[in-house]
């Protein structure tokens, strides 16, 4: 798709709420910090940037969307969201993972992002992306730092994504943190 396609981007898998907005060549971002809320938050801070523009969910022509690694009820929220919007609008949603999309604002070819433990999410070039101690984090390496930048790089390699790829789903690298239920499952009646 051309740059005057009309691009709608957002991100929730860390402590931020993040979107982004392409027209053409102009954009438009905002993001909140937030440590829980995401749910609640996402659709009106989405609608607050359309309606900044003049605009409105049935101007956009695709949705682009960070699919992680990351924060595992952040990124169910975000994908959830796009595949809702781009169902019902009829338009293409685009999963963009976000090691990608910090690679892309890199010179060093190489992303990273906290996770739990003293460990980072990190892709270098081409490479699978790995969980590995912070301390092995090569010092070139883009952190996620900064969400608007995030955003806008989502946004802007869902435009140029081919439209007919598969529905964005979740990029997790390790298994959920959560414990298993120590209580025994309920009894089924027939």
């Amino acid at each position: 798709m051309g740059s005057d396609t009309t691009v709608l981007a957002f991100d929730t898998s860390a402590a931020h709420c993040a979107a982004a907005l392409l027209l053409g060549d102009r954009v438009f971002v905002t993001s909140e910090a937030l440590g829980r809320g995401q749910a609640e938050r996402l659709m009106p801070l989405i609608e607050e940037l359309l309606r900044g523009e003049g605009l409105g969910f049935a101007d956009l022509d695709r949705i682009g969307v960070g699919i992680g690694p990351g924060n595992f009820t952040g990124i169910r929220i975000s994908v959830s969201a796009a595949r809702g919007l781009a169902l019902g609008l009829g338009i293409p949603a685009i999963g963009v993972s976000c090691l990608a999309a910090l690679r892309a604002l890199s010179v060093g070819n190489c992303a990273a992002i906290v996770a739990p433990r003293e460990t980072a999410y990190v892709q270098i070039g081409d490479a699978d992306p790995a969980v590995i101690p912070v301390t092995e984090v090569p010092g070139s390496a883009q952190w996620l730092d900064q969400p608007d930048a995030l955003a806008t790089s989502i946004a802007r390699l869902a435009q140029v994504a081919p439209p007919d790829g598969p529905s964005p789903a979740p990029l997790y690298l390790k298994p959920a943190d959560a414990a298993p239920s120590r209580d025994a499952p309920p009894v089924m009646l027939k």
